[in-house]
Parts: structure tokens; sequence; C-alpha cells
């Protein structure tokens, strides 16, 4: 791996970290893009880009989750029992999406990525407030639920905090408690996803330094970097007006979402992902 690469991914992490500390967002959203630019200039087998970048981009989520959980943690914010109760779904549905995930052509990955991107930049962009309608369901719905939210993290490279802190606030679960939780739930997502991307691209040709479609010298710099720039973006977020940082970084989103619905349209229509 070049050291401009290196580089790339030492500034991507730093970048990402403080957006997570920042506006307490998974990192996913700009991971997977960014990864997917860099690997695209490099020349990495086209339609195992994107399955790289969102792998790899769950995979730091194994470092980052553990730093937020023990803050969260520390002001008994974490609800384990609802943890307990999501995580066998959790389990399986990222492990299933994973699979799913290794039979599907980049491009329609990349293609599914830009519309979930487009979609929560609009959900930011309006800052609209979530109602709480309902308590949480029984084994059964907390089981659905986490299958349900582990399949779409898979999809998309992401910790699940865009599913779960809405389907907790809905259950009337009090948003600090609703954002620590799904921070809890971060982890067995990303462990899952982590093991599940491996398995599905163990027996693929690919670039040095994969194993499965984890892209090693990616993890190990953008984990470093991430974890030491989250507590300088948490900083700054009580200094400064997060609504009108918030309404930029949607902006940012949308051209990340452009970015990759063009490069699966380029992908299914101009025969490379």
């Amino acid at each position: 791996m070049s050291i401009a690469l290196i580089a790339s991914f030492l500034l991507l992490g730093a970048c990402t970290g403080f957006a997570a500390g920042l506006l307490g967002l998974g990192g996913g959203m700009l991971l997977v893009p960014f990864i997917t630019m860099l690997l695209t200039m490099h020349g990495f087998p086209p339609d195992d880009i994107v399955k790289m970048a969102i792998s790899t981009s769950l995979a730091t989520i194994l470092f980052t989750s553990l730093s937020s959980v023990r803050a969260h943690a520390r002001h008994g914010a974490v609800r384990w029992p609802i943890v307990r109760s999501l995580t066998p779904g959790i389990i399986i549905g990222t492990i299933l999406g994973a699979h799913v995930a290794s039979l599907l052509p980049g491009s329609l990955l990349a293609i599914g990525f830009g519309l979930f991107v487009g979609a929560m930049a609009t959900q930011m962009f309006l800052h609209r407030p979530i109602r709480s309608a309902r308590t949480l369901p029984g084994s059964a719905g907390m089981i659905g639920a986490g299958g349900a939210i582990g399949v779409l993290s898979a999809l998309v490279g992401a910790g699940g905090g865009f599913l779960t802190v809405p389907f907790l606030t809905r259950s009337n679960v009090p948003i600090h408690q609703a954002v620590a939780t799904s921070a809890a739930c971060g982890f067995p997502i990303a462990l899952a996803g982590t093991l599940g991307y491996i398995l599905a691209g163990w027996e693929r040709d690919l670039p040095a330094g994969a194993i499965g479609y984890i892209y090693l010298p990616a993890l190990a710099t953008i984990a470093v970097t991430s974890v030491l720039t989250a507590p300088l973006g948490a900083r700054v977020a009580h200094a400064t007006s997060v609504d009108r940082l918030r309404r930029l970084f949607a902006l940012l989103l949308y051209v990340l979402a452009a970015y990759m619905m063009w490069h699966g349209l380029v992908g299914t229509f101009g025969g490379s992902a």
C-alpha cells in the first residue's frame, strides 16, 4: 500500500472521528463513500470495492463503539436488558446481511447506499422530533427488530444507530438512554458484520492486506485516528451551534449520496463498479 493511500486513510479516520464526536453519528455514511473513492483511484477490483468499503467501515465500529459505550455506561445510560433482547436478532440479521451483500453486484450496493444516505441526509436536514407512540415489544418482536437492524446495517456499513435510536425513542425510551443503548448495540453489529464479511469474501482473490472483504490497512489507520479525534469533536460540539453544523453535514451527505449513485450507475451501464 502506498504512502499516499496510508495518509489518505489517516486523514479520513481523523475527519470521521471528529464528525462522530461532533454530531453523535456513526462513521459509515462518511467512510463508505470515501473508502470507495480511494480504492477506485488505486485500481482495486471494481466489483469488490463497495463490498470492501462497507465491510471495512463496519469493522472500524469494533473500536469506536467500545470507547463510546464506556462513556455512556459511566453515566448509567445504557439499558442492558434491551441490548440483550436485541442482540440475538442483530447477530443473525447482520451475518445474513453480509451474505446477501456478497451476492449482489457492487454497483447495486452503491446505488442502494446512495439512496440510504440521501434519506438520512433529508432526515438530518429537517431534524424532525420523533414522537413516542408505543412500548417495547415482547421477545419475538425484539428479535425481529434486531434482525432488521442487523440486515440493514450490514448492507450499508453502519452501526445501526439510524434505526436503533428511532425504534427505541418511538417505544418511549428516553433519548439519552436510546443513544447510549444504540451505541452498545453497535458492538455486536460490528462483530457479526466483520465475521460475516470475512467468511463471505474468504475465497475471493482480493488485494494483499485483505482478510475476506476487510481491508486491514484501512481498518488499522482509520481506527487509530478516529478514536483520537472523536473526543475533540465532542468538545467542539459544546461550544458550537450543532443545528447549523448538522445541516451543513447533511449537504455533504447529499454530495456523497450523489457520488455513490453515480458510481453504481457507471458500474451498471458503463461496465465497472
